[in-house]
């Protein structure tokens, strides 16, 4: 199961990771960001050790979703040395194309 983030610890867990991370900025009433949730399960088992997949509730959390302009859900943006590399907005992305996506920013 992915990993919970909030306002509080998302410095500590995203900015300052040694590894590339992938937060899943979601909502507890988003039908897509649902559909979203075993995708990622299923890549953050496949990418273990390589990426860090976490999960941030945009309702509990709106210092964070502010600061990175997250407008629609589900936004995932992968941060790596502590800065945001890449974004996707919406659902959508299969298994194979997330961990593509994914893969390109572990080098």
């Amino acid at each position: 199961m992915a990993h919970h983030v909030t306002d509080a610890d998302f410095a500590a867990e995203v900015l300052n990771s040694s590894e590339p991370v992938l937060v899943d900025f979601w909502a507890e009433w988003c039908g897509p960001c649902k559909a979203m949730d075993p995708i990622l399960e299923q890549v953050a088992i496949d990418l273990a050790g390589k990426v860090k997949i976490v999960k941030l509730d945009v309702d509990s959390n709106p210092g964070t979703v502010t600061q990175y302009h997250v407008r629609a859900m589900p936004t995932m943006i992968v941060f790596k040395d502590g800065q945001p590399a890449d974004v996707k907005v919406g659902a959508g992305q299969s298994r194979a194309q997330l961990t593509k996506w994914l893969e390109s920013h572990t080098a």
